[in-house]
C-alpha cells in the first residue's frame, strides 16, 4: 500500500477499501465545468465506494425532518455515473445469446473478487487516469484490466474512458455493460445520509439512431435543471451488442469474444450538457450530437494533453523536491475546479471543489485563499468569481435589510441564488447530537469579497471593473459596516456586536442567551480597511461615473463621513499585551492540553470533543484556527501597522510577535486553512517554526490530517492558499500602485525556486530566487516597462529585459516600507 510521486505521476498501489474515498478525491479529474471522481467504474455506490459527477453550479434544494424539525438544504448534485462500466466472464463462447453456454459469473469487482494486483497513476501532466488490474474469477480464470480515463480540458462536455481486458488463461465471451445510471443519489458525506438526498426525477432513457450509443435525460426536482447525457461505447473486438435498459439507467450490453493473451479495447465517450449551458436549445439534443461527432479516443487524448499543456505553461511552477512535486498536485486540482472554462460560468469557489459532497458544495470564503493567485494566472477567471458575487449583490442588500441593516451582508455559505445556505443545525458525530448553528454570524465573508475586489483590481489595473461592479460591492460592504457599528459611549468606541469570527468555535459568550461574540479583532480591523479602501475608491471614481453611482445609491459625501469616523473609531481589544481574538477572550478559563492530547490524540475538533463530554468549548482560550493572525495574511507588516495607527492603536514588532506566540499555543488547528495562515505569518515572526507548518499545508489533504475529510471533497482554499504562499508569501510579493513589489523571505528548506506570473497585460512575468538574489525576466511584447520595488530601490524591467536584483543580507530581505496609500 501507500503512494509514491515520481516527477509529473502519483501513484497508489494494492487496494484498501479503508483508503478508497480518499483515492476517489485525489484522482478526480475535472475541466472547470465538472468533474468525476476517481472512483472505480465497476462499483456503486456504497459504504466503501463514492462515484460521483458535479457540474459547477448545479444546485437542487431538499427538505428534510431532522431532530423533530423541517431542515431545508440545497446541495450541489450528484448527477448521473457516465463511468459505469462493469464485467464478467461468460466461458466458452455463447454465441452473443443469453442462453445457452455457461451462465454468466458474477460482475467483477475489488469486492466480489479481490484483485491479484492493483495499480492506480494520475498523470497530473497529461490528466490522465491509469488504471490496471488482475482479477481471478471464481472459476480461477485471470482476467487482466486496464483503463485510462480523462475529462476533456478542452471540451468542457466530454470525458472517455478506454478499458483494455486481457484474458490470460482462457477463451470465451466476455460480457461488459456500459452504462448511464441515472439512479444515483447524494450520499458521499455519511454525517449528511440522515438527510434527503435524491435529487434527480423524470429519469428516461434511450439510444440512439446509430446504435452504439445510449442517452439519458433528467431533471433536478426544485431547481429544475435539465441533464443530458449521452454515451458512444466501441471496441475492436468481434463483438455481439445489444440494448439493455433498466429502470432509471441507460444500458449497452457488449459481449467481445476473448483469447487467452489477446487484448480487447473498449472504448467509452461521453457528452454532458445542462439547461444552464448557453448556445443551445435541449440538453439531450446537444449531448447526443456532440457524443455522435466526437472523435476516437487516441484524438481525444492528443487535444485533451494539448489543452493541459497550454495550462502548465501558464502556471509555470518550479519548486524543487517532494515540496514541488505536492505543490503540483494542488495545482492540478484547482485547475480542475477552476479553469478558463469558468470564465463563461455563474458560479462560485466551491469550497470542497468539484471532487465531493462536503459542505453540499457550498460557497464559503475561500475564494480569499483562491483569487491572489488566479489573479496572477488566469484574471478573466478571477473576474468571473467577482461577477458571481456581484450577480447576488442585490441578494445580500435582501438580506442585510431583512436584518435591519443597511448595505450589503452577504452570506457565509452561498449556493445557486446567494441566499443563506449555512445550516440551522449540525451533527456532532461523537456525541451523535444535533446541535444550533450559528456560523451564519461569521459576517466577515463581506470582507472577505472586498478584499478580493481590491487585490483583482491591484494585480490586473481593471479600471473598468473597479469604477463599476468592483465600487459597487465595495459600497454595499462598507455599507453594511458601517451601520453595523454601534457607538458605546462608556468606552470612546465603536463596536461591532453578536458575530462569529474566523475561529468558529466560540459561536457564544459562556452562559449567553444569545449567540455571537463582541468585537472580534479580525472583523473589526478588516471592516475598517473595507470602509478605509472603499472611501479612497469612491473619491477616486471619474466625476460622471461617481456622479451616477451617488445618484443610484442615495449616497453622498456626508454618508462617506461617517464611514471615516467609524474606520478610525473601532474597537480593537486587548489583554497582557496581545490582541484579543475578541472582547473579553483573556478572561476565559485556560485548557489543560496536555491532558486532552494524552486523553484523545488527536484534538483538532475539540469543539466535537468537549461537547461529548458536557462541555462547551465556549468557556476556554482555545481556537480552531488562526483568528487574529488573520490580519497578518491579510496585510503586508507595513499595512497591518498602518491599520493600527489609524484605529489609535500601536502594534510594533515586538507586540504582534507576542500576539503570535500567544495563539500559536492556543491553537487547536481544526481547519486545513489554519496551517496556511501560520505558515504565511511565521517566516517573518518566527521563522524556526514556519516549516513544520508548510508541510503541514502541503501534505494536508494527501496525509488526510483532518481524519477522513478528504474523501468527502479536496480542500481548495488550501491547495490554492499553498501555491499562493510561494507566490506571494514568501516572495513577499505585492501589486500595489501599479508597482510590482518584492520582499522574499525564503526559508531554508525552501530558499530556491521560479515561478511565472500575468501581470497588467504581461504574459509569463518570470521570477526567480536563489543565492541571496532575485531574477526578474519580462517577456517580449509591446507593453510599457514593470516597476518593481524591492530592497528599498525601485527598478524598471522593459519587455525583453532580465534584471537581477540582490537581497540585503543574503535571503531573507527586509521589512517593507510602509506604502503612502496605507490607510
Amino acid at each position: 500500500m501507500g503512494s509514491a510521486m515520481p516527477g509529473w505521476t502519483w501513484e497508489y498501489t494494492g487496494y484498501d477499501p479503508a483508503e478508497e474515498r480518499l483515492r476517489e478525491s485525489l484522482c478526480a479529474l475535472g475541466n472547470g465545468y465538472f468533474a468525476t471522481r476517481g472512483a472505480f467504474p465497476e462499483c456503486a455506490a456504497d459504504r466503501v465506494h463514492g462515484p460521483g459527477t458535479y457540474v459547477a453550479g448545479c444546485y437542487n434544494r431538499l427538505e428534510s425532518r431532522v431532530a423533530g424539525r423541517r431542515v431545508e438544504n440545497e446541495d450541489l448534485v450528484n448527477l448521473p455515473n457516465w463511468l459505469s462500466l462493469r464485467f464478467r466472464s461468460r466461458g466458452e463462447d455463447s454465441g452473443g445469446e443469453d442462453t445457452g453456454g455457461e451462465a454468466p459469473a458474477p460482475w467483477l469487482s475489488p469486492d466480489t473478487a479481490p484483485p491479484l494486483d492493483h495499480r492506480l497513476t494520475l498523470d497530473l501532466r497529461a490528466g490522465v487516469l491509469e488504471r490496471a488490474t488482475r482479477y481471478v474469477d471464481h472459476a480461477g480464470r485471470h482476467l487482466s484490466v486496464r483503463q485510462l480515463r480523462l475529462v476533456h480540458m478542452g471540451d468542457p462536455h466530454v470525458a472517455a474512458l478506454r478499458t483494455e481486458f486481457t484474458a490470460e488463461d482462457w477463451a470465451g465471451r466476455l460480457e461488459v455493460e456500459s452504462a448511464l445510471d441515472g439512479t444515483v443519489a447524494n450520499t458521499g458525506v455519511a454525517r449528511y445520509r440522515q438527510l434527503a438526498g435524491r435529487h434527480l426525477t423524470h429519469v428516461h432513457t434511450g439510444t440512439a439512431p446509430s446504435g452504439d450509443a445510449v442517452w439519458l435525460r433528467c431533471r433536478t426536482s426544485t431547481s429544475d435543471i435539465r441533464v443530458g447525457m449521452a454515451a458512444r461505447t466501441t471496441t475492436d473486438g468481434d463483438t455481439a451488442i445489444a440494448g439493455a435498459h433498466g429502470p432509471g439507467r441507460a444500458c449497452l450490453l457488449l459481449r467481445p469474444l476473448m483469447e487467452p493473451g489477446r487484448t480487447v479495447t473498449v472504448d467509452k465517450c461521453v457528452a454532458l450538457h445542462t439547461s444552464r449551458d448557453p448556445a443551445i436549445s435541449d440538453p439531450l439534443h446537444a449531448a447526443v450530437d456532440r457524443v455522435g461527432r466526437a472523435p476516437g479516443f487516441p484524438e481525444l487524448a492528443a487535444t485533451h494533453r494539448r489543452a493541459w499543456e497550454q495550462l502548465w505553461r501558464a502556471c509555470e511552477l518550479d519548486v524543487p523536491g517532494q515540496a514541488g512535486r505536492i505543490l503540483r498536485l494542488h495545482l492540478f486540482h484547482l485547475l480542475q475546479t477552476l479553469s478558463p472554462h469558468t470564465a463563461d460560468l455563474d458560479v462560485g469557489v466551491p469550497a470542497r471543489g468539484l471532487h465531493g459532497e462536503a459542505y453540499r458544495g457550498h460557497v464559503f470564503w475561500d475564494e480569499l485563499f483562491v483569487l491572489p493567485y488566479l489573479n496572477l494566472h488566469f484574471p478573466e477567471v478571477s473576474r468571473a468569481l467577482l461577477d458571481y458575487r456581484h450577480r447576488r449583490l442585490e441578494r445580500a442588500c435582501f438580506a442585510a435589510r431583512d436584518a435591519g441593516r443597511a448595505g450589503a451582508m452577504y452570506p457565509w455559505q452561498s449556493g445557486s441564488d446567494g441566499r443563506e445556505e449555512t445550516q440551522r443545525l449540525h451533527l456532532n458525530p461523537r456525541s451523535g447530537r444535533w446541535l444550533p448553528d450559528h456560523s451564519r454570524l461569521q459576517h466577515h465573508v463581506g470582507s472577505a469579497i472586498a478584499y478580493n475586489v481590491w487585490q483583482y483590481g491591484e494585480a490586473t489595473g481593471d479600471a473598468e471593473f473597479m469604477h463599476t461592479k468592483g465600487a459597487e460591492m465595495l459600497l454595499e460592504i462598507a455599507r453594511f459596516w458601517a451601520d453595523a457599528a454601534t457607538w458605546d459611549s462608556a468606552r470612546g468606541r465603536y463596536r461591532i456586536l453578536g458575530v462569529v469570527g474566523p475561529d468558529e468555535y466560540h459561536d457564544a459568550y459562556p452562559g449567553a442567551s444569545r449567540p455571537g461574540i463582541d468585537d472580534n479583532a479580525y472583523t473589526n480591523v478588516s471592516a475598517a480597511w473595507v470602509l478605509a479602501r472603499a472611501i479612497g475608491l469612491l473619491r477616486s471614481l471619474p466625476e460622471p461615473r461617481r456622479r451616477d453611482l451617488y445618484e443610484r445609491t442615495a449616497l453622498d459625501d456626508a454618508e462617506l463621513d461617517v464611514w471615516e469616523e467609524v474606520s478610525r473609531g473601532l474597537l480593537v481589544p486587548w489583554h497582557r499585551g496581545v490582541v484579543s481574538q475578541f472582547d473579553g477572550y483573556g478572561e476565559l478559563a485556560e485548557l489543560d492540553w496536555d491532558r486532552y492530547r494524552e486523553r484523545y490524540g488527536d484534538i483538532r475538533r475539540l469543539d466535537r470533543i468537549l461537547e461529548a463530554e458536557g462541555d462547551t468549548v465556549n468557556r476556554y482560550q482555545v481556537s480552531k484556527q488562526a483568528d487574529v493572525l488573520m490580519l497578518g495574511y491579510l496585510f503586508a507588516p507595513a499595512e497591518l501597522h498602518g491599520l493600527f495607527r489609524r484605529l489609535g492603536h500601536e502594534l510594533d514588532d515586538t507586540a504582534w510577535r507576542r500576539t503570535v506566540d500567544y495563539y500559536l499555543r492556543r491553537t487547536s488547528h481544526g481547519s486545513t486553512l489554519s496551517s496556511l495562515v501560520h505558515a504565511w505569518v511565521l517566516p517573518r515572526v518566527r521563522r524556526a517554526d514556519a516549516w513544520r507548518f508548510c508541510q503541514e499545508v502541503l501534505t494536508g489533504d494527501i496525509a488526510d490530517v483532518q481524519g477522513g475529510t478528504t474523501g468527502e471533497g479536496i480542500h481548495l482554499g488550501a491547495m490554492a492558499g499553498a501555491l499562493d504562499l510561494v507566490q506571494r508569501g514568501l516572495t513577499g510579493l505585492e501589486c500595489r500602485a501599479g508597482v510590482l513589489r518584492l520582499d522574499p523571505v525564503p526559508l531554508p528548506e525552501l530558499s530556491r525556486f521560479g515561478l511565472s506570473v500575468r501581470y497588467r497585460g504581461h504574459w509569463g512575468v518570470r521570477l526567480r530566487l536563489g543565492g541571496g538574489r532575485l531574477r526578474i525576466t519580462v517577456p517580449v511584447s509591446d507593453r510599457e516597462p514593470i516597476e518593481v520595488a524591492s530592497a528599498g530601490r525601485t527598478v524598471s524591467v522593459a519587455p525583453g529585459e532580465t534584471r537581477l536584483l540582490t537581497l540585503p543580507g543574503g535571503c531573507r530581505g527586509r521589512q517593507r516600507e510602509a506604502a503612502p496609500d496605507t490607510p
